[in-house]
């Protein structure tokens, strides 16, 4: 018998030396065993090899029966665990830590994100142009929810007369460019995301390069200039857009994607309004509270985006009114003429 483990502990050494596989080891010891039965069985008593192996196939047979009984309770063991912990057999084995396991549980239990789900907003790279009022929530929801990679781009700095809605930023950093602020808040609520700031204002030709980086492009900014040459670029580089607006007490926002069927932002808005009519949140004011709503409007699209979970908004422009509780939508479609993603421009319908 000693021979024989001997070389069980020689073919498990060398195996796992070689990298060999777990599977193949335990197939290599199987054949050993069988091999060993086999001399018990065939070779008439007092044999030599016999005798070197055990001398009795009993011994064998009993070895035999304990280990399948083991491997039995193994087997059964794993299938009870599996019933009573399926939020931890189905996260994507290797890619979260156990920290990231119980942050996620709630997210992983949920039956339209799961495993697969949360390792998709893991791998997710998200673009947020703009750290105000709906940035903020943004931003902050993207991290929690565990997206891997957030990148926000902004020029401004951090002013007393922001901190009564973009909640992402504090008093203690007033001064502070808000992306380096958004980097700090984000990092504090999830050491597990990579968080790029671009400090600078979002220009046509830094656009193409910097949209390329990303799976998911989300606009909160607060003019009219600049939604248009976000949208022109989102749909050159063939990205979904999420964009939102807020004055006042209203919000609205949609997913804009001509590529799954879904129109641009200038197909629903052809043209800007005129001077006056459309003021922003510094000349007609906003309500505290509204940004959070609808930047975490912005986030559960975007997080539905990422892992497929339910209906976007697409084709459709929410609209949610604070000031009466009411909420409603709109029905929009692509435009054939549209000069951003119409046939004229060679865009896709």
């Amino acid at each position: 018998m000693v021979l024989v483990l001997g070389l069980a502990a020689a073919l498990w050494g060398i195996g796992r030396l070689a990298g060999v596989p777990l599977r193949a080891r335990l197939l290599m010891l199987g054949l050993l065993y069988v091999a060993v039965l086999i001399v018990q069985i065939v070779f008439p008593e007092g044999h030599a090899l016999r005798a070197a192996t055990g001398g009795s196939k009993e011994i064998w047979l009993g070895v035999g029966v304990l280990v399948a009984i083991v491997a039995g309770y193994r087997v059964l063991l794993g299938k009870l665990r599996a019933r009573v912990r399926p939020a931890v057999t189905t996260a994507p084995v290797g890619l979260f830590s156990d920290a990231e396991l119980d942050r996620y549980a709630r997210h992983i239990v949920l039956r339209e994100v799961g495993g697969p789900g949360q390792k998709a907003l893991k791998q997710a790279r998200v673009l947020v142009i703009g750290a105000g009022g709906l940035g903020s929530p943004v931003l902050l929801y993207l991290a929690a929810a565990g997206v891997g990679t957030i990148g926000v781009i902004d020029d401004d700095v951090v002013d007393a007369s922001n901190l009564q809605r973009q909640v992402i930023h504090t008093d203690a950093r007033m001064g502070l460019p808000k992306v380096f602020s958004a980097e700090e808040a984000i990092r504090a609520l999830n050491p597990f995301v990579t968080v790029k700031p671009y400090q600078r204002r979002l220009v046509e030709a830094d656009a193409a390069e910097l949209f390329a980086d990303y799976d998911l492009i989300m606009d909160g900014t607060d003019n009219f200039e600049t939604r248009y040459m976000v949208n022109r670029m989102a749909v050159a580089a063939g990205k979904p857009l999420i964009s939102a607006a807020i004055s006042q007490w209203e919000g609205q926002i949609s997913l804009y994607h001509p590529p799954s069927g879904a129109p641009c932002y200038e197909c629903v808005f052809p043209k800007a309004p005129a001077p006056g009519l459309a003021p922003t949140c510094a000349e007609a004011g906003v309500m505290g509270a509204l940004p959070g709503v609808v930047g975490s409007m912005m986030a559960v699209e975007a997080i539905k985006e990422i892992t497929g979970a339910g209906t976007g908004l697409r084709g459709r422009l929410q609209i949610y009114d604070a000031l009466y509780g009411e909420n409603r939508q709109i029905l929009i479609r692509k435009w054939d003429d549209c000069p951003v993603c119409g046939t004229a421009s060679g865009g896709s319908i």
